[in-house]
């Protein structure tokens, strides 16, 4: 153990030396370490105090909010598109009309039948009879592509004719 200290005493100087040394090296990382805090620091602050001096929990807030007002209103509208194109089921989207010469004595064509049909294939088939002498003109209702009466050939084309019409909603 004697030995020992004498070593000990024999290197304390070199110790003593060698310490302070690693304790400067360390002082100097601790004040640059002390010097990047501060400076990281800074930028936090300047971050968080936002634009407008904001702090930037109330701007990221206030943004969730504006997110969530304009999500609403975007299912406001999907609601509201839904409802148009029910409605345009019910509305007038697919027409066919046939202009052709009903009697032979009666030069051109002047007579027609036209099919007006809504996105249910309900509507209407009119049909116009063009004579030398008098003209007629006919309706016949179609329920989902069916009419109660009897539809002569013309009115029949016309009426697959507007059937066949794809609808584009």
């Amino acid at each position: 153990m004697e030995n020992a200290l004498n070593i000990l005493n024999q290197y304390l100087p070199f110790i003593v030396i060698g310490m302070g040394v690693v304790i400067v090296i360390l002082l100097i990382l601790v004040i640059a370490l002390w010097k990047s805090m501060n400076k990281i620091e800074r930028r936090y602050r300047k971050l968080m105090r936002g634009a407008d001096n904001k702090n930037l929990e109330a701007l990221i807030n206030e943004k969730l909010e504006n997110i969530e007002v304009s999500t609403q209103i975007a299912d406001e509208a999907m609601a509201l598109a839904k409802n148009i194109k029910e409605n345009l089921n019910e509305c007038v989207q697919k027409i066919a009309i046939m202009r052709y010469q009903a009697f032979d004595d009666v030069g051109s064509d002047l007579s027609f039948s036209i099919a007006i049909l809504d996105g249910h294939n309900d509507g209407v088939v009119i049909t116009g009879l063009y004579g030398r002498h008098d003209s007629t003109t006919y309706a016949k209702p179609i329920d989902k592509g069916i009419s109660r009466y009897d539809l002569s050939e013309e009115e029949q084309l016309v009426l697959t004719e507007a059937i066949k019409k794809q609808i584009v909603i």
